[in-house]
């Protein structure tokens, strides 16, 4: 089961979130949206959804760091065990808090909001719980890290060698399999997430408008009627060629 769950699942959930935004994007490039409902609700909307987004925003960094960064690199820097495990329980704790705010706020404005209930499909519920549990497993991680104090698992030893070792192919399952139940929770209900990614409105995460960068540019033309001195009055477009515009 081990290796199941740890060797061969990571992988097609890869497989599964790679080909699914591929099918999306080819065949509902439409659907591809957050199915916005500001028109509905707007005061819940800007409390819950900054909370949400910018605690996710830092909730996915302490992941990065924390999965992604080896103990030894950190400690080459300066930083001991104990002020690494101190940031991450704090900052963690207040991103985690922040985050599950946010999802309940919007969750509740989705259901005291009659319009939007009534534009929320069965996969908004499926997403909303899965989401949801994700956060409340990865705040009880932090939790029981703290309550715990210095005898904690350290998932720098488990949990982050068995992450990196996916990406050489070469799964570390007995160092995943180390980890306590709490870790394998959230680690599975992440995995789900990830494979319901591509069929739910979280796929809007990828929409970045970078062809902004390389539009060409807007040309505003001026409604300023004050002829400027020495300047021949333009041309209006219906004009023939050879008028001038005797309004000027």
């Amino acid at each position: 089961m081990d290796v199941v769950l740890w060797g061969v699942l990571p992988y097609l959930v890869v497989v599964t979130f790679v080909g699914g935004l591929v099918w999306r994007y080819r065949y509902d490039q439409f659907g591809w949206t957050t199915r916005s409902s500001q028109l509905y609700e707007s005061r819940l909307l800007r409390i819950g959804s900054p909370l949400f987004h910018f605690g996710l925003v830092f909730v996915i960094g302490g992941h990065v760091v924390g999965l992604l960064i080896p103990e030894e690199w950190t400690a080459s820097v300066g930083v001991t065990e104990s002020m690494y495990h101190a940031g991450a329980l704090g900052l963690g704790t207040i991103a985690g808090i922040c985050t599950l705010a946010g999802i309940a706020i919007l969750i509740l404005r989705r259901r005291r909001t009659g319009p939007v209930f009534m534009a929320t499909t069965k996969n908004d519920k499926l997403m909303y719980l899965v989401l949801t549990t994700t956060i409340v497993l990865g705040l009880a991680t932090t939790v029981i890290a703290f309550s715990d104090g210095h005898d904690a698992h350290n998932y720098r030893e488990s949990v982050s060698p068995w992450f990196r070792s996916l990406f050489v192919l070469r799964p570390d399952v007995d160092a995943m399999a180390a980890a306590p139940l709490q870790f394998h929770l959230h680690v599975l209900m992440g995995l789900g997430l990830f494979l319901l990614f591509p069929f739910s409105r979280l796929v809007h995460a990828f929409t970045a408008p970078v062809h902004y960068l390389f539009r060409p540019y807007i040309v505003y033309r001026s409604r300023d009627r004050r002829p400027i001195p020495g300047a021949s009055a333009p041309k209006r477009g219906w004009d023939p060629v050879g008028t001038r515009d005797r309004d000027r």
